[in-house]
């Protein structure tokens, strides 16, 4: 690939970076590093789930439950935001028990969320990206250590997986075994 001409804007501005403007494949992840700084990270959660406070009382909510009201774009563009820490915690090595349990806290508040109103509000009594923030610290502050709510977690999430499968399936005989025996073959 030809050099990029003298007058062309840099394509990579980090300190030290090539002048010529390629860009070096290690640098690539500290362009959006930003992201996953803690303090970006902390904000986006209280963004999301603590910006506000109702006067007079301890209790906060974010934009989270404010977008969740408009009519569906509004949790999934939630669900979107709420994606941002577990994808850090991901880059940061956490494990894969804690990545298990932050999805399916997102899935929790984007699922429960779309039912209008009642959706909304448990979305802000829920707060899965305060509970996905604090998974994320505590495995970062002691890597590989689960506790036994880690695993009863990934238990019963297997379980309700496995449940979910059967359902259809167990469906799907009881039928046949019905259309079977109320079948007349003369």
């Amino acid at each position: 690939m030809p050099a990029p001409k003298a007058n062309s804007p840099r394509i990579n501005c980090l300190p030290g970076a090539p002048a010529d403007g390629t860009i070096v494949p290690s640098e690539r992840w500290e362009r959006g590093a930003w992201i996953f700084r803690d303090e970006t990270l902390r904000g986006l959660e209280i963004l999301l789930d603590e910006a506000f406070r109702i006067p007079f009382t301890g209790f906060r909510f974010g934009i989270d439950g404010i977008i969740g009201l408009v009519p569906g774009l509004g949790d999934v563009i939630a669900g979107l935001l709420s994606l941002v820490i577990p994808i850090a915690a991901w880059t940061r090595g956490v494990p894969y028990v804690a990545l298990a349990r932050m999805a399916v806290n997102v899935g929790i508040g984007v699922l429960v969320g779309s039912i209008p109103l009642i959706g909304d509000a448990f979305d802000i009594a829920f707060k899965p990206n305060r509970r996905n923030y604090q998974l994320m610290q505590r495995h970062i502050g002691q890597p590989r250590r689960h506790t036994w709510k880690d695993w009863a977690f990934l238990a019963a999430l297997i379980c309700a997986i496995a449940i979910v499968f059967a359902i259809p399936i167990a469906v799907f005989v009881w039928l046949l075994i019905w259309l079977n025996q109320h079948t007349i073959i003369r």
